[in-house]
């Protein structure tokens, strides 16, 4: 087990043990625990510059997408997460990529119940801040990482989520395989992304806005290849939701 400072949350300490590679000074010093810190790796995975996520990446930007996240999630049923269909065992690990705000992995922290833990993974520190005074407690953590490289070991999730985010990272199929080599055999997924339909083949030929549009098929086949089965898709307007369970 690794040994942690008493200041490191309840939530984060056991995080940690979860690391590839756990620090041997975890930075903890916003409430989160830190994994990228101030240096640019530039052999790592490619990084989102478009205008879109410039945006969101900002304090003002993260404002407005909690605040419209709020309002969607009340008034649009294609916002609605499928607690029961994730089938979390008590006191599982469950996964939220591109966490936002928090208040998704706050709801996967309750579905595991008081001896769960829900960890939520973003590479924005407006959103980890907003995230930490919104949610953080004894079953909910924040990870500063990249969904292109997940930061936690093997066959260590029991059920994972990423809600309307993967249109915002640049290589889509390495954070769906990273989701894919950290789940439990047999543990679920549900993704909820944007689709263009036909429509995103044109989309692909603009100039990067720091979006990625996907047609009807796309996030399915990438599932599938990354050893998921029973893979179900529904639309509901300009939103795709997918679930999948881990071969």
């Amino acid at each position: 087990m690794t040994d942690v400072n008493t200041t490191v949350p309840p939530a984060l300490a056991r995080a940690l043990d979860l690391l590839i590679d756990p620090p041997a000074e975890p930075d903890v010093s916003k409430g989160y625990l830190d994994l990228l810190g101030n240096t640019a790796d530039d052999a790592g995975p490619a990084k989102n510059i478009g205008p879109i996520q410039a945006a969101w990446a900002s304090p003002l930007g993260s404002m407005l997408y909690d605040n419209a996240q709020a309002i969607s999630r009340k008034l649009l049923a294609a916002w609605r997460l499928p607690i029961d269909w994730l089938n979390i065992p008590p006191g599982g690990i469950a996964l939220d990529v591109g966490s936002g705000p928090g208040s998704v992995t706050a709801s996967l922290a309750r579905a595991a119940g008081p001896d769960g833990l829900a960890l939520g993974v973003d590479i924005s520190e407006p959103m980890l801040a907003r995230a930490v005074r919104a949610e953080a407690g004894p079953q909910v953590g924040f990870l500063r990482a990249d969904a292109q490289r997940l930061p936690l070991r093997d066959q260590t999730v029991d059920a994972a989520v990423s809600i309307a985010v993967l249109q915002l990272i640049p290589d889509p199929t390495a954070t769906l395989s990273e989701i894919a080599r950290v789940l439990r055999p047999g543990a679920r997924l549900a993704l909820m992304v944007p689709t263009a339909g036909r429509s995103a083949q044109l989309w692909k030929r603009l100039p990067n806005v720091g979006a990625h549009a996907f047609d009807d098929d796309e996030i399915g086949d990438i599932l599938e290849d990354n050893g998921f089965t029973s893979v179900r898709t529904k639309n509901v307007a300009t939103f795709q939701w997918v679930r999948a369970k881990r071969g």
